[in-house]
C-alpha cells in the first residue's frame, strides 16, 4: 500500500476562515463587542480536560484572569490523551473543553464527541499559524501550540558520530546507544514514516517501513512510551541518542549539559494539541472565549517565555535564548512534516500488530 500521507506543513491551505480583529489585554480574553465587565451572580462552572503539567502556570497566568474577567470557576480534570478521552466517551461527563494531541482528537472526532465551534468568536484565530487554524477541519479547534519531534544525542557518548538524518539512526554506531518510540505512543507512527523515508519512498510504503525498523530492532535498548523513560535512560548512560519531543530537551540538558537536539534534514514531525468543545456542553460559548483567550498574545506569550508551550500566534516576538528550547517560528513550523491523522486511525491497530509480530519478535 502506497499513499501519501505525511506533507510540509507550508503547503497545507486551510480554507474557510472566519475571523475578526482582536485587541490586547483584557479584551483578548472576550469576543468581539462583548462587554468587558464581569456577569454578576454566582461564577459559571467550566470544567477542562487537559494534562496537568505546570499546573501552578496555568492556575497563575491562564486560568485566574480569565476567572476574574467572565465570573467563572475553572476546575480542571487532569490526565493522559487515552484516560480522559475514553471517559468523555463513556458519557456521563461534566467536560465543556478537552485538550488533546491531533492524534487522539481525530479519534473523538469520529467518535462524534465534539461540537462544531463558531469561529466568528474566536477573532484570534487570525493571528495564529494557518496549519494550527483547523488541522482537523474548519468545524472542529484549533492547536494552541505546535511541538516538533527530531532527535537528541549526547555527542560524547556517540562515538565522535554527528546526527544529521533520520537515516542516523542506523548507523552502527548508535547501535545498543538508542531508544525508540513505542508504535503505541503518539509519535510511534512518525518513526513508521521517518523509516519509510529513509528506505528511500516520497510516498509512504508500510512494507519498507516494517523492515527498516525491523533491522534496526537489535540496537535498540527499549522503546518507550513515557517521556520520563528516555530521560531517565539518557541521564544513566544507557542510550546516547533518540527521537524525543524538543520540549523535553531542557529535561536532558539538566542531566547532560551537552546534550544536543536536531531537526533531521528530511523535516521534524510536526505534534499539535488541539482544544475542543465537548458535545453536549452547556457552556459553549464560554468555552470559545476561553479558545480565544488561549490563542491570544498574552497568553502564548507567556506560555512560550515559560517553556511550558511553544506559540502558534505570530504577533508575539522572543529573543533567541527566549526560544530555546521551544518550537518557534514559521520558517521552523513550515519545514515540519505532519500525518494525516484520518490515515494513522485507520491503519494503526494494523501497524501495531504487525509491528509487534514482525519488528520486535
Amino acid at each position: 500500500m502506497k499513499k501519501r500521507w505525511v506533507q510540509g506543513l507550508a503547503s497545507l491551505t486551510i480554507l474557510g476562515l472566519v475571523a475578526t480583529g482582536c485587541g490586547g489585554g483584557a479584551k483578548e480574553q472576550g469576543n468581539a463587542g462583548a462587554s468587558t465587565e464581569a456577569p454578576k451572580g454566582q461564577p459559571t462552572k467550566l470544567v477542562i480536560s487537559t494534562w496537568g503539567f505546570s499546573d501552578d502556570f496555568f492556575k497563575k497566568e491562564v486560568y485566574a484572569p480569565f476567572e476574574k474577567e467572565h465570573n467563572v470557576q475553572i476546575v480542571v480534570e487532569a490526565g493522559n490523551n487515552a484516560d480522559r478521552l475514553n471517559k468523555v466517551k463513556q458519557g456521563g461527563s461534566s467536560v465543556d473543553l478537552i485538550y488533546l494531541s491531533d492524534y487522539y482528537a481525530q479519534q473523538g472526532i469520529e467518535a462524534g464527541m465534539f461540537e462544531k465551534i463558531d469561529r466568528s468568536r474566536i477573532p484570534n484565530l487570525k493571528d495564529i499559524y494557518e496549519v494550527a487554524k483547523a488541522p482537523l477541519g474548519e468545524d472542529y479547534g484549533p492547536a494552541y501550540t505546535i511541538g516538533q519531534l527530531g532527535i537528541a544525542y549526547n555527542p560524547k557518548a556517540t562515538g565522535g558520530k554527528e546526527i544529521k538524518s533520520w537515516n542516523d539512526l542506523w548507523s552502527p554506531e548508535l547501535a545498543k546507544k538508542l531508544t525508540m518510540p513505542n508504535i503505541t505512543s503518539t509519535t510511534g507512527p512518525m518513526m513508521l514514516d521517518a523509516a519509510s523515508r529513509v528506505a528511500g519512498n516520497t510516498t509512504f510504503n508500510e512494507d519498507q517501513a516494517m523492515a527498516k525498523l525491523k533491522a534496526l530492532n537489535p540496537g535498540v535498548v527499549k522503546y518507550y512510551s513515557q517521556t520520563s523513560e528516555f530521560v531517565n535512560m539518557f541521564s544513566q548512560g544507557e542510550i546516547a541518542a533518540g527521537p524525543i519531543m524538543e520540549m523535553y530537551v531542557k529535561d536532558l540538558k539538566a542531566a547532560v549539559p551537552e546534550t544536543k537536539f536536531i531537526t533531521p534534514q528530511e523535516g521534524g514531525y510536526a505534534i499539535m494539541n488541539t482544544v475542543n468543545i465537548v458535545k453536549g456542553s452547556k457552556n459553549k460559548q464560554l468555552a470559545e472565549d476561553f479558545i480565544n483567550w488561549h490563542l491570544s498574545k498574552t497568553v502564548q506569550e507567556k506560555s512560550a517565555k515559560a517553556k511550558v508551550d511553544s506559540p502558534v500566534n505570530t504577533t508575539l516576538t522572543l529573543t533567541p535564548e527566549e526560544a530555546t528550547g521551544i518550537t518557534y517560528g514559521k520558517e521552523t513550523i513550515a519545514k515540519l512534516n505532519k500525518l494525516d491523522m484520518k490515515f494513522v486511525n485507520a491503519n494503526l491497530k494494523k501497524w501495531i500488530d504487525r509491528f509487534n509480530r514482525e519488528v520486535t519478535q
